[in-house]
């Protein structure tokens, strides 16, 4: 028997992507018995463009600034949801599904009692291919399949901080391996880590956690810290059938240097949702890690046509790192 879903789509300031994407949600096999759209934008764009548009089962919520922001629109949305839901979704405004991804997704339930959550598998951002018995240089294998391995990595190998953990579970001094490392085999892997754009929730999760509000404004890694502490109550999966595209649309972005530095405080933050007392070996590590990536990152205003965005988004991670010697995050639990 298919599970009632609901999905929640928190939106600011894209009304053509949300467009495209709720057209792709009206050609799925398994559609949503509800679609709740938390809309935390400006102006009235996105609520003029849903209302020429008909798509059963949608009910439109516009949010005032107290209620604006990832995190606030996704809890304001679970509050809507109607109590006959069994699992609640999200998706990123900026996504398109493929026609079977409902599909997919809830049957993960039906497969697995003991799923807690399932997420979603991108398609479009990495390209993999079936490994070879001799290893392509530069490249990542894992389960019989190959991808490019990222610059990064490469160097964090030269110096010995290579993750120590398998994609999607977080090394006991961060800095892991996403779910892009999970290759597109048809199978369905266990994680501890999802991407909230593409996720998927019991009902029941929401009885006791809720998204933190810690992640103010875009929520950089809003994700990653819910489902880690999703995962300290049960089983996470990814299922690489349930397949959609992410568009990555600019609009509603924070700037570089905002953004620079949420990848380090937030990047800190899910580190110790994880592991509140890691080792010294783990904080040395910790720290050696930020400190090539910011490296890195500053290169390529040499290398990069995007100068300034570069220069920005270092010095951002750089303030942020040393914000974190005098005004650590307190960290919800």
């Amino acid at each position: 028997m298919t599970k009632a879903f609901t999905l929640i789509v928190c939106t600011y300031m894209r009304p053509k992507p949300i467009l495209e994407l709720l057209k792709s949600v009206s050609e799925q096999t398994l559609y949503p018995d509800e679609i709740i759209i938390v809309d935390g934008s400006t102006n009235s764009e996105t609520e003029q463009t849903l209302k020429e548009e008909v798509f059963e089962n949608l009910k439109y919520h516009k949010v005032d600034e107290a209620n604006r922001g990832l995190t606030r629109q996704r809890n304001y949305g679970i509050d809507l949801v109607a109590e006959t839901s069994e699992i609640v979704c999200f998706l990123d405004d900026d996504i398109i599904l493929t026609p079977t991804y409902f599909e997919e997704l809830i049957g993960t339930y039906g497969i697995y009692d003991d799923a807690l959550a399932v997420g979603g598998y991108i398609t479009n951002e990495v390209e993999w291919e079936a490994a070879t018995r001799t290893e392509k240089k530069n490249c990542f294998h894992y389960d019989g399949w190959m991808r490019n391995e990222p610059s990064r990595f490469r160097m964090r190998r030269k110096f010995g901080l290579q993750p120590d953990a398998e994609p999607g579970f977080l090394p006991t001094f961060s800095h892991g391996r996403s779910i892009g490392f999970l290759p597109p085999s048809g199978k369905i892997y266990k994680v501890e880590q999802l991407m909230g754009g593409v996720s998927s929730f019991k009902k029941e999760v929401f009885d006791n956690l809720s998204f933190s509000t810690y992640f103010e404004g875009y929520g950089l890694y809003e994700d990653a810290d819910f489902s880690l502490r999703v995962a300290k109550q049960g089983t996470i999966y990814i299922n690489t059938n349930a397949q959609l595209a992410h568009y990555h649309n600019a609009s509603g972005r924070p700037n570089r240097y905002k953004y620079g530095k949420m990848v380090v405080r937030n990047g800190w933050y899910v580190w110790r949702v994880r592991y509140p007392n890691p080792r010294t070996k783990a904080r040395l590590k910790w720290n050696a890690t930020a400190f090539l990536l910011t490296a890195i990152r500053f290169t390529n205003v040499l290398t990069s046509d995007k100068k300034k965005e570069a220069f920005t988004e270092s010095l951002g991670r750089v303030v942020g790192w040393l914000s974190l010697l005098v005004n650590k995050p307190n960290i919800e639990r």
